[in-house]
C-alpha cells in the first residue's frame, strides 16, 4: 500500500495546522511547508502523536515519516522549486496540495492602501498559490499513478468583500480565477482542483472578528466564529473524494455571521 502524501502550506498554525492533524487521523503522510522551523516541528510532533493515537494504518517508517517539517517561502519561485523537488525526491508524487499559506492586510480606505501592504498580500495570497498549484500540477501530470488533487484555502471576502480590505479581497478573487483554471486544465491529467471558502473560523488571525469588525455600514459589530476543527473535516472531505469527483468551491462558516441576505 503506497502511503497518499499531502502537502500543507503555512502549516505552522491556524488551519493549516488543523488541517494537517486531520489529514494525518485520515491516514495521510503530510509534509508541512511554512517560513517558521521551530513552530513546522511542533506541528510535526502533534502529527506524529496524533496518528499514534488514532492508530492510523498504513505504511509509516523511516523512510516514509507521517510528517515532514519544510521551510519554504511562497512567495519565492526557488524557494518553491526545491520544497517540490524535496517531495519528488523523498516521495517520489504528491497526492494533494492544500495552498493555505498566505497572510492578511492592514485595514485601509482603498484610496490610502499602501503599494506595499498591496504587493504583500498579492505575492503571498495569489502569486503564492500560483506557484505552489504550478509546482504540483507538473509533478501531479507526470507521476505514476498520474493526477492528484489541488485545494485552495479562497474566502467568502472574494464575493462578498468587507469595507477597506480590498487587497485581501482582490488577492482572493484571484485565487478563485486560479481554482477555476486549473480545474479546468487538470481535465486531461487527472488532476482536481477545488476550493474551500471560510467564514469566521476561531483561529488567531480571527481573534477581532470576535471583539468587533467593521460592517458594511461602517459599524463596528462583534461577530460569531465557530471551531477551525470543521474546516479540517470538510478539507479531508473534499480529500478523500476519487479523481473523478470534485468538491469545486465550498463554503464553512459561523451560522450567524452576517454574510447571507442582508446580514
Amino acid at each position: 500500500m503506497t502511503p497518499r502524501i499531502a502537502l500543507i502550506t503555512g502549516a505552522g498554525s491556524g488551519i493549516g495546522r488543523a488541517v494537517a492533524l486531520a489529514l494525518a487521523k485520515a491516514g495521510y503522510t503530510v509534509v508541512l511547508a511554512g517560513r517558521r522551523l521551530p513552530k513546522l516541528e511542533e506541528v510535526a510532533r502533534e502529527v506524529i502523536a496524533a496518528r499514534e493515537s488514532a492508530a492510523v494504518a498504513g505504511p509509516v517508517s523511516a523512510a516514509v515519516p507521517g510528517a515532514t517539517p519544510i521551510v519554504a517561502d511562497v512567495t519565492d519561485p526557488q524557494s518553491v522549486n526545491s520544497l517540490f523537488d524535496h517531495i519528488k525526491e523523498k516521495f517520489g508524487r504528491l497526492d494533494l496540495l492544500f495552498n493555505n499559506a498566505g497572510i492578511a492586510s492592514p485595514a485601509a480606505p482603498l484610496d490610502e492602501v499602501k503599494l506595499e501592504h498591496w504587493r504583500a498580500v498579492i505575492d503571498a495570497n495569489l502569486t503564492g498559490t500560483f506557484l505552489c498549484t504550478q509546482a504540483a500540477f507538473r509533478l501531479m501530470k507526470t507521476q505514476q499513478p498520474r493526477g492528484g488533487r489541488i485545494i485552495n484555502n479562497g474566502s467568502i471576502a472574494a464575493t462578498t468583500p468587507r469595507p477597506r480590505m480590498v487587497t485581501y479581497t482582490a488577492s482572493k478573487h484571484g485565487v478563485t480565477g486560479l481554482t477555476k483554471t486549473t480545474a479546468l486544465e487538470g481535465r486531461d491529467y487527472d488532476i482536481a482542483c477545488g476550493q474551500i471558502d471560510i467564514g469566521n473560523a476561531a483561529t488567531a488571525l480571527a481573534t477581532p472578528i470576535a471583539h468587533g469588525t467593521l460592517q458594511a455600514d461602517m459599524s463596528l459589530k462583534a461577530e460569531p466564529t465557530f471551531d477551525v476543527s470543521h474546516v479540517a473535516d470538510a478539507v479531508v472531505y473534499m480529500a478523500s473524494l476519487p479523481l473523478e469527483a470534485n468538491v469545486l468551491f465550498m463554503t464553512v462558516m459561523a451560522t450567524k455571521m452576517p454574510f447571507v441576505g442582508r446580514g
